[in-house]
Parts: structure tokens; sequence; C-alpha cells
């Protein structure tokens, strides 16, 4: 059970809808969808990914010497975060001070959000080629740009490739690369003129999925919890956390139904995002939790899917970090407490 707060200040509770086995439509037809601005979006920025690969070769010399393949199953089998950036994640972003060792993965677009609440994700991902990227490090953040920059000493970000030059000049801590599997043959031949390069990471077309890529094919990581994996605006009609520049004017949406039974508003693109998603927790082995609390992964109007397991992010990680609470009981048996698990 979740609470959240409307536009209105009205205090919900809020139930998970049941689950069902299979979506309306087939797997096949989900990928489909989520596909389907894959020409529109390469034709755009097929010119932009092959200057930045240029850049990005000349600033680093080697891909392969840079590789996220470098992090290879460095956390086989076990559970990782994932966080997007949608309204949700500032229901729940407290519950991950208690995480423990539970390795979290970001879109770099948090950064603000986690860096102001003294949050240090593991790794950082980004995927976008524009400039947009650069502002949207400390958009809606308490600190100046400068200061944002500066904090990234300590910090490890895993690039594609194609990501805008600035960002590699301003990001001062740690960078793995990564490829995207772009099918155009412009885009092959290109990268391939300044260095074969392999590692890929499958995104979906969106920084999230590559999050999710990143996760369990380069780090090995077993059981995935998302939060902040709305796909859609929030009651409020917010699109992230905080305060940003999508709230004024959300523009042409649609409407879809969320894990709580109710209809919010989308883009249509990033309703794709959601039918990708739900492409892979139904076609790709592994265990899968929203932790969202929120949004429309999994959710069809009568149920959400089996294969996406609803829970609220501090059940996901009692499951892990449970036995922390009887620490003091293991550790000083002296001190007589007669406290137990279960």
């Amino acid at each position: 059970m979740a609470q959240v707060q409307t536009k209105r200040e009205v205090n919900l509770k809020l139930e998970y809808q049941n689950y069902m086995e299979a979506p309306p439509v087939a797997p096949k037809q989900l990928f489909n969808a989520a596909c389907s601005n894959d020409e529109i979006t390469i034709d755009s920025w097929r010119d932009t990914w092959i200057k930045q690969v240029k850049a990005c070769k000349k600033k680093f010399g080697s891909f392969a010497d840079h590789s996220v393949g470098k992090l290879f199953q460095s956390k086989k089998h076990l559970p990782v975060i994932l966080a997007g950036s949608g309204p949700s994640i500032a229901y729940n972003v407290d519950e991950l001070k208690r995480r423990g060792d539970i390795t979290l993965v970001s879109c770099l677009h948090n950064y603000h959000f986690f860096e102001d609440r003294g949050i240090k994700p593991d790794y950082y991902v980004t995927l976008d080629a524009g400039p947009v990227v650069l502002e949207e490090v400390s958009e809606g953040g308490t600190k100046t740009p400068e200061e944002y920059w500066e904090s990234t000493k300590d910090k490890t970000l895993i690039a594609f490739i194609g990501s805008h030059p600035e960002l590699f000049e301003k990001w001062q801590g740690k960078v793995y690369l990564f490829n995207a599997p772009v099918p155009d043959q412009a885009y092959l031949s290109a990268l391939e003129a300044e260095e074969k390069f392999s590692v890929y990471l499958s995104t979906g077309g969106n920084v999230l999925g590559a999050c999710l890529y990143f996760a369990r094919g380069i780090l090995g990581c077993g059981h995935v919890a998302f939060i902040g994996a709305d796909f859609s605006f929030g009651y409020d009609r917010r699109f992230h956390g905080w305060n940003s520049k999508y709230d004024k004017n959300i523009g042409h949406a649609v409407s879809a139904t969320d894990v709580f039974g109710n209809r919010v508003l989308t883009w249509q693109s990033y309703y794709n995002f959601k039918n990708w998603f739900d492409w892979v927790a139904l076609t790709v082995p592994g265990v899968y939790s929203n932790c969202t609390e929120g949004g429309i992964f999994g959710a069809y109007q009568g149920g959400n899917l089996m294969a996406i397991k609803q829970e609220p992010l501090s059940a996901f990680i009692d499951t892990y970090e449970l036995s922390e609470n009887i620490r003091a009981n293991v550790l000083n048996p002296e001190l007589g407490e007669k406290k137990i698990l279960f």
C-alpha cells in the first residue's frame, strides 16, 4: 500500500491492482510498439552521434581501455536497485539510506536529487547525446551547476560513446564507456572507422533501459528493483520528483492505467518505453520488482503483469537487510537482549 499526495493536498490510500498472467497483446507486439519510432530517432540523431563518437575517441584514445566490460560480473547474483527519474521517486527516496550493500544504479538526471539528500549511487548512467544532459545534472537542485560538477570527483559515470563532449569535460570522476546497438549502416561504418567496439548496452531507447542492461548484462546482478520508473506524469501532473520545465506544458498526452488502476497521463514515447520494459519482464529470465509505488510499469486496464512484482521499496530492502534488526544480539550477546528476527 502506498500513500501519495495529490495536487489538492488530499491523502489517498491506494491498493495495487490484481495480477494477470499476460498483457492484452502479445509480447512481440509490445516490442514492435517500443521500436516504432526508431527510424525517426536515427534519422534525427545520426550525424550528431557520429560527430560525438569521433570526439569521444579523440578524448579517451581507446574505447576498450575505458569499457564497461572492465566491470563484467563484478556484482554477479547480487540484488540491485535501478533509479529512474519519474515523479514517484520523491515518495520513497529516503528508504535508500538503509539499503546497506545493495547496489544502486541511477539515471544521470537524478544527480542533483540524490546529491542534495546525501545519497551516493554506485553508478550514474547517461545515454542522451544532446546538450540537455548538461542542464539536467542541476535542474531542480539547491546548488549551483558548478558545485554539482565539482562534487562528481568521487562518482562513477557509465556513458554512451556518443554522449555530448562537454559532459566528459565537466565530469571529474571515473568514466566507463559503452556502445549502443544502433541499427544503421552509416553509424556502424563510421564507428568501425574509429574503433571496433562491441561492448553494447541494449537500451530500449531510454537511459533506464541502459541501466537495466548494465545491471543484468555487465554487472551480472540478480534480483532487480525499480524506483522512479513511472513512465507517466504523477497525479499532480509533475513529470519528475522535482519542479521541471516539463510540468508547465504537457502538450499532447495519452491516457494510461497505473498500477493502482487509476488513469494518468503520459507521452506516447514514454508509453513505448513502458512497452519495452514489459517485454523484457515477460521474455528475459529474471526477478523483477517494481518499487516505484506509482506509474504504469507492468500495468494494464484489468490488472498488473504477474512477471513484475509490485511492492514498496521498504519491502525489497527488508528482503536483504532483515538480519540488521538483530545485529546487536549477534555481535554483543552479553547484552542479553531477547530480540528475535521472526
